[in-house]
């Protein structure tokens, strides 16, 4: 192909100008899922957001210990935010819906495995487009994130709270992993690698997030921390 060619430059311009039109209209249709978003969820109370794996099955001892956590945080007076989906998300709204909690469920729109599950309250159940938009609600609506077993998703929203409270810009909240025997491995790397070998973060950093293994440590932890601190939204 030959780059200097004037009609390939005004066939890519004509292109950057059409989407430049479209990527403004899209302004619109993020801030109509902000609005949505802030509308309904400043309503709800206080509450925790639950994370972990969609393709977690029913059987499998996450998913029951992901149902009796969200049960038991609801005893304490939290309501239950997910990503509305399967697997650790349908458990944490289950566990929420059995004790008469608020059941919300954040979902997204993807190519495979999303779909509303059956536990979240009719009127708490979003729809989202956007990633960002979605994980912007997870952390201002929720009193603390508990992280199940998962996938790069949740890792991704598990990093984004611990670096916005790293970074000051958000007040520290309880990051609770729960499953020593699934973060161990990374725990350890953290410590040995990011932190020791290569000093790419300060030793209070770990102090972010703890590890339990139960239900009750969970609740305990939460107890504990919101004794001394005000139930608020983050930002």
């Amino acid at each position: 192909m030959d780059y200097f060619n004037a009609a390939y430059f005004s066939d890519r311009l004509e292109a950057w100008k059409k989407r430049s039109g479209k990527d403004s209209w899209s302004v619109f249709r993020i801030m109509a899922e902000f609005v949505e978003g802030f509308e309904k969820l400043s309503k709800i109370g206080p509450c925790v957001s639950i994370f972990g794996s969609a393709r977690t099955k029913p059987d499998s001892p996450y998913y029951l210990l992901a149902e009796e956590i969200a049960f038991k945080v609801s005893g304490l007076g939290f309501g239950v935010i997910t990503g509305g989906g399967p697997g650790i998300m349908e458990a944490g709204n289950k566990g929420a819906h059995g004790n008469g909690a608020a059941s919300v469920g954040l979902n997204i729109d993807l190519p495979f495995e999303q779909h509303s599950n059956p536990y979240i309250d009719q009127d708490k159940d979003i729809d989202f487009n956007y990633f960002f938009v979605r994980k912007v609600m997870f952390v201002k609506y929720a009193q603390a994130f508990i992280v199940l077993p998962g996938g790069l998703g949740t890792l991704d929203e598990m990093f984004e709270a611990l670096t916005l409270i790293q970074t000051l810009k958000i007040d520290k909240f309880p990051v609770i992993l729960v499953g020593s025997a699934f973060w161990g491995g990374l725990i350890q790397w953290i410590k040995d690698v990011v932190l020791a070998q290569e000093k790419n973060i300060s030793p209070q950093d770990l102090d972010l997030f703890v590890v339990v293994d139960t239900a009750d440590e969970v609740v305990e932890y939460l107890s504990q921390f919101y004794k001394s601190n005000l139930i608020q939204p983050n930002f």
